[in-house]
Parts: C-alpha cells; sequence; structure tokens
C-alpha cells in the first residue's frame, strides 16, 4: 500500500487553488491501486496535481481512471528515455494532463505533450527568467522565501511554507479576543439571549456562523436561519465545534486563507481517525484540538496567551500546550502528515494500529470537507 503526502499548492494571492498529492509506492500499479481506493473522497473543488516517489510513472499507473481535476506530475531526469517516451505517449492517448516535477531553467521541453505547470527548486533555481509555461516553487522555508520566489519568475508554490516565518505576539487583539467571549460563553452554557447579544456585536461573526453550519459538510437536512434556530436543532455541544470555526477563520489577512484551510483539515483528520478510539461526542474535540494547533499561527498571537483567555477541555490543552493526553497521539500524526518523513508518518500511524489505507483515505476526505466550508 502507498503513502500518501499532501500538500498544498498556493498562488501568488496566498490562496489555495489546488492539492499535490505525493504517491511514496514501489510501482506505478501500487499507485493506481492506491489511488482507485481513495476515489469516493476524492478533492473536487480545486485541481490535484499526483506525482510518484520511490517509482516512476509508466502505464501501469493509467489502470487508474484519473478525476477530471486530476493532473500527473512527470519527472524531468525521465526525458527522452525510453520508458519516459512510452510513458508521455500513452498519457497523450488518454488526453491525461501533465505537469513537469524537476523543470531547470534552459531545459529542452517536447512540443508535445504540453506542461502547463513546471515544478522547479527554488533553493537550486532562485531566478526562473523566459519559462515555457507556469513555475511553481518547490522547497521553500518559510513564508518569506515564497515572497522572494514570486518576484524571480514564480507564479506560485507547493509546500507548507506558509507555517513558517510569521512573527507572534503577545495577546489578542480585540476582534480575536470577542470571538474568544462568545465561545466562553456557549462552554458554560448561559442564556441564549446572552450569547445572541455578544454575536450581534460583530454581525460578520453571526453570517459566517450560519454559513458554516449551512455548509454542505455540516449534511443538515433543513436550512439553519438563526442562532437560537441553531440551538434548537443542535445543542450547545455540537455548536461549540462550529463556533470554534469562527475563531480559526478570524484573521482579516486576505493570506490566511491557506492556514484556515489546513486547520480546518487538520480537525477533520483527527476527527475521522478518532472514530476508532473515541466515542462520538469526543469527535468535535478532537476537530477543535486539531484546528486549534494552528491559532498561534492564524492569530499571530503565542498559544499559551490564547489558552490562557479560554475554558478548554483539559485534554485539548493537554495536547496543545505539552503534547501530552488522550489527543496528543492524533495530533502528532496529524502534524507529521504535513512532514517530509514518511518513516515518521509510517511510525505514528503504527503505533495507533491505524493501517495506511485509513489513513491515506482520511487525508484526502479532510481536504474534501475543509473546501466545503467555502473560506476563501
Amino acid at each position: 500500500m502507498a503513502i500518501i503526502r499532501r500538500e498544498p499548492v498556493l498562488n501568488r494571492q496566498k490562496a489555495i487553488t489546488a492539492s499535490r498529492l505525493t504517491l511514496h509506492a514501489a510501482t506505478a500499479a501500487e499507485a493506481a491501486e492506491t489511488l482507485g481506493m481513495v476515489a469516493d473522497v476524492w478533492p473536487k473543488a480545486h485541481s490535484v496535481f499526483v506525482g510518484l516517489a520511490g517509482c516512476q510513472p509508466d502505464q501501469d499507473l493509467l489502470a487508474w481512471q484519473p478525476p477530471e481535476n486530476a493532473m500527473v506530475e512527470f519527472p524531468a531526469a525521465s526525458l527522452g528515455t525510453p520508458a519516459g517516451g512510452e510513458f508521455l505517449a500513452a498519457a497523450a492517448r488518454a488526453h491525461l494532463p501533465l505537469c513537469l516535477d524537476g523543470y531547470a531553467p534552459g531545459m529542452a521541453l517536447p512540443p508535445a505533450p504540453g506542461f502547463r505547470f513546471l515544478l522547479a527548486d527554488a533553493g537550486v533555481h532562485p531566478r526562473l527568467p523566459h519559462v515555457p509555461g507556469i513555475a511553481l516553487a518547490k522547497g521553500l522555508p518559510d513564508i518569506k522565501a515564497f515572497a522572494d520566489a514570486m518576484e524571480h519568475g514564480y507564479a506560485g508554490a507547493t509546500g507548507w511554507f506558509f507555517l513558517r516565518g510569521r512573527p507572534m505576539a503577545e495577546k489578542l487583539n480585540p476582534g480575536h479576543a470577542q470571538i474568544v467571549r462568545v465561545l466562553n460563553l456557549v462552554r458554560r452554557n448561559a442564556e441564549v439571549k446572552e450569547i445572541e447579544t455578544a454575536l450581534k456585536q460583530d454581525v460578520a461573526l453571526s453570517y459566517k456562523l450560519l454559513r458554516y453550519i449551512n455548509s454542505a459538510g455540516f449534511g443538515l437536512s433543513c436550512e439553519i436561519e438563526s442562532f437560537r434556530h441553531a440551538v434548537t436543532i443542535l445543542g450547545y455541544a455540537k455548536l461549540n465545534k462550529w463556533l470554534s470555526l469562527l475563531l480559526v477563520t478570524a484573521s482579516r489577512d486576505p493570506s490566511a486563507a491557506a492556514l484556515m484551510q489546513t486547520a480546518i483539515a487538520r480537525g477533520h483528520l483527527m476527527e475521522v481517525l478518532g472514530k476508532e478510539f473515541f466515542d462520538r461526542s469526543t469527535l468535535d474535540n478532537l476537530f477543535i484540538t486539531g484546528a486549534f494547533s494552528l491559532l498561534d499561527v492564524l492569530l499571530g498571537v503565542r498559544i499559551n496567551a490564547i489558552l490562557d483567555e479560554m475554558h478548554l477541555p483539559e485534554p485539548i490543552a493537554d495536547a496543545l500546550l505539552k503534547r501530552e493526553g488522550a489527543y496528543a497521539p492524533l495530533l502528532e500524526l496529524a502534524l507529521a502528515c504535513e512532514n517530509d518523513s514518511t518513516a515518521g508518518i509510517e511510525a505514528k500511524a503504527t503505533k495507533l494500529g491505524i493501517g495506511m489505507a485509513s489513513l491515506n483515505h482520511a487525508q484526502l476526505d479532510a481536504i474534501s470537507f475543509a473546501d466545503t466550508l467555502q473560506i476563501n
């Protein structure tokens, strides 16, 4: 079974425009089998780049039936080789879109098939003049490196660079503090009228809350029209999860959409994987743990300063502050899935008794779920 690693693709405006899946497989046939097993949770909102590690793409990969938004990465090292030529010809016959991984300036590209996207290592090639396609940077260490790449010929980038290199403050700004106050009211089961009054101090919060609850990801059979209606239908415990989303998506920085999507995907990944270990009543807390694990980056405030203002259940606080407690192993696995080390992913999953098929499925489910919330 191949191990899938995922990472987002961002444009110049730092908005997610695609997902990139790298399958660590022994053979292309194994990769094709793995891809077939995640068809029911395939992300449909954006394009999906599919690349192989540990083997080269060959005609066995075409046993997979690619969705319309899929694009296969072809390694530049295979250009000009007999096996590479056979795969390119087969992909052309199948009308399979391709992008080139490992582009370098001056590289001779075949006239057909065309490569719409060219992935290049920005550490090796910091400048890309006269690119015959849309160049995407790989290997960026942080958000500053992204800005530099955009000034030197790149049109976007892939990776988790946007999680690193952001400044931190010591306390919440007033807007974020107001959301924390609303959350605290819900957690202590305050009167509905009192919570409504707090929400009305920021009309945008009420609007976003109702939009999330009525999103496809929530799966309700009727439309929620007000906060009071939401309490009636859902109850306080379920609302806690959706109010937590308001804090995760509270940044007014237009470049924060990728962070928000990542936080929500982390939360949903923990929620899905946790079904094998925890009661249904606990799953919302797992979602909050994963989503809040990026609060410091999202809000630009140190995590301990944020949690000092909140009344979170002990297992959530222990996982976020100390990486301890019942939720910590799932959080560590969720974080490992955003790392380059497949060995780390496999070790943490094995320790929990989670198979690769289940983890791969949960990762794509998490991407699809985050896309339903329309956070951009």
